[in-house]
């Protein structure tokens, strides 16, 4: 894998983790049949994927070549820098090296563009002229928007309402890249009327959102559905984030010992770990991977391992998975990308089988920890990334407390700039913890399907 970078830095292929896992995944199942049957279950359902896509996902090459199609589009922007910490390790008095890789300088300020680029190339050679998707915090909508801008595609963008009334912004520049955006639920859409009618007013999520821009894929003409995380070949495009990190660590003379990446359904922190997770199933290193999740969506460490639905609709194929049921109704968190109910099959395994790690904070802790970042470093993190801040934060102290010369490497995923909203709520005391209580969750996975 080393040896797939090209002179100015930039992989020429990404890291495919199936290669080294050594088990094989759960198979995904069919949908099971239902008695009463939703408008898209009676649906005549026509493929979501490109040819190209599926067989990615699929793959055991160790090494799958990134087009050259895609990786001109990612010159505008990568390598992405690998930046020392060295003001925040300093008001932590800690012992640690603290690195981190910063993924917000394109476009969509956030890692996001890595495989929403990707997809728009392999879906516009496989002849689909316009793509639909759910977008949670609208970092995943806005890349799909660049991506679709740059290789000649119509795009509309279902963005969770409650991200939708908190970041005005980010519809602007959507609309900027020539998107259609609308909050969800929508009246627009039957899934979305219906979600409306039960109640569904006050935040929505974005298995829901991902529900409505299926419905409009399979009603509308050279149209598809195109999802940002959780799926493997998303992971996969996301590993140049981890392949550029471990050869720039080399470089410095560094090893990692510890790699953090926030959760929403996966494709952040395995774009990340994966690579240095290599190391480990391969019994060359004993690294620690940990996942950051929000206590408010907390599927690894208070989900169940379970077959579930990826979104809403019923009629997608079930994966096996950390979940807290597909219709939990995810509080009104501000980090918006994260509000997602399950997590990848490919993180959900690893997670199962004690290869990574998994931590949960409130977002008071993350948002002290993201504004004490933003003072020593000059980057304002996204609510999402702020969880990997805070979690190396904690990592730090840890070692400090050893005296331990730690190395940490994190995932700043991407800037926080549209986020204004929520930082005015902390630093004006309005923002408050997200308490879900065990019976909520209990009643969500009460109405996972029966397998």
């Amino acid at each position: 894998m080393e040896q797939c970078v090209e002179a100015a830095g930039i992989p020429t292929g990404w890291y495919n983790i199936n290669a080294d896992l050594g088990f094989e995944l759960p198979p995904d199942l069919p949908a099971p049949s239902s008695s009463h049957p939703s408008d898209l279950q009676k649906a005549d359902l026509k493929p979501q994927l490109p040819l190209e896509l599926m067989r990615q996902s699929l793959s055991k090459e160790r090494d799958i070549e990134i087009p050259t199609a895609v990786r001109d589009q990612y010159r505008l922007w990568r390598p992405t820098p690998l930046i020392r910490a060295r003001r925040l390790e300093e008001r932590l008095e800690t012992t640690a090296r603290i690195y981190y890789k910063y993924e917000g300088g394109n476009g969509s300020g956030s890692h996001k563009l890595n495989t929403a680029l990707a997809q728009a190339y392999y879906y516009r050679a496989a002849g689909t002229r316009r793509l639909t998707t759910g977008t949670g915090a609208g970092q995943w909508g806005t890349a799909l928007a660049i991506a679709c801008q740059s290789f000649g595609l119509s795009c509309k963008v279902y963005m969770v309402g409650t991200s939708f009334k908190q970041k005005p912004h980010r519809k602007t520049i959507m609309q900027l890249y020539g998107a259609e955006i609308v909050s969800s639920p929508s009246p627009g859409t039957k899934a979305g009327a219906r979600l409306l009618h039960e109640g569904w007013t006050d935040s929505g999520n974005i298995a829901f959102a991902i529900e409505e821009a299926l419905e409009d894929a399979l009603s509308t003409k050279d149209t598809q559905l195109c999802v940002g995380s959780g799926e493997s070949y998303s992971i996969l495009h996301q590993t140049v984030i981890g392949i550029e990190a471990r050869r720039q660590l080399a470089g410095l003379g560094e090893k990692a010992d510890i790699v953090i990446g926030c959760l929403g359904a996966g494709s952040n922190f395995g774009g990340l770990a994966f690579p240095f997770l290599e190391e480990r199933l391969r019994g060359e290193s004993s690294i620690r991977c940990i996942s950051v999740e929000s206590t408010a969506c907390a599927k690894l460490t208070r989900g169940v391992y379970r077959y579930d639905f990826t979104d809403t609709s019923g009629i997608t194929p079930l994966q096996q998975m950390y979940t807290l049921g597909h219709l939990y109704r995810t509080p009104a968190l501000h980090a918006g990308g994260l509000r997602y109910h399950a997590c990848s099959k490919l993180v959900s395994a690893l997670y199962h089988r004690g290869l990574i790690e998994a931590l949960a904070y409130p977002q008071s802790d993350v948002f002290e920890s993201a504004v004490l970042f933003a003072r020593t470093e000059g980057i304002v993190p996204a609510p999402e990334a702020a969880h990997a801040v805070h979690a190396a934060i904690q990592q730090a102290d840890v070692a400090r407390k050893r005296g331990a010369e730690t190395v940490i490497v994190f995932c700043l995923s991407g800037h926080g700039l549209f986020d204004m909203a929520s930082y005015a709520d902390y630093l004006e005391g309005r923002l408050e913890d997200v308490e879900v209580p065990d019976s909520t969750i209990a009643s969500s996975l009460a109405a996972l399907p029966a397998i």
